[in-house]
């Protein structure tokens, strides 16, 4: 990963499932020298792993030799993680909200991923880039509700 100016740190990681677990110490480490709490870090690495779990089989269809990049800024008290791939165009919003009432036999496989982010994170924007690709802003505060 390589620092950026103004507590800006940015980097790639392979679209695949072995990255998850460098993806998840890159944001923890992160959220935690913009001084979140444990329980704060956790929630942005929950929804990190999400993110890019959506990016590596919506966006890029399953594993390949695709990249995702990820960039953190780091204020105090707040953290803003962005992903960005070059994947096929994907929008939350398209996504129902899951009946998470509904028996786990009945609930259909998947769309729990971005419900769980809009729940670990304060905010949650997207974008499609007009050199392709799509892009995920996640906004997390210190002493959230959430």
């Amino acid at each position: 990963s390589r620092r950026l100016s103004n507590g800006m740190v940015k980097s790639v990681f392979k679209a695949n499932f072995q990255s998850l677990d460098s993806i998840r110490t890159f944001v923890g480490q992160s959220a935690q020298q913009a001084a979140l709490s444990d329980r704060d870090v956790y929630a942005v690495q929950l929804a990190a792993d999400e993110a890019s779990t959506n990016i590596i089989q919506h966006a890029y269809g399953g594993e390949g030799n695709a990249d995702i990049e990820i960039e953190c800024e780091i204020a105090p008290g707040e953290l803003t993680i962005t992903f960005r791939d070059q994947g096929k165009s994907f929008d939350p919003a398209s996504v129902p909200e899951p009946n998470v009432k509904a028996s786990l036999e009945n609930r259909k496989i998947g769309g729990l991923g971005m419900y769980l982010i809009r729940n670990l994170v304060d905010e949650v924007h997207y974008g499609t880039s007009e050199i392709g690709g799509n892009t995920l802003r996640l906004v997390k505060r210190a002493e959230s509700r959430s």
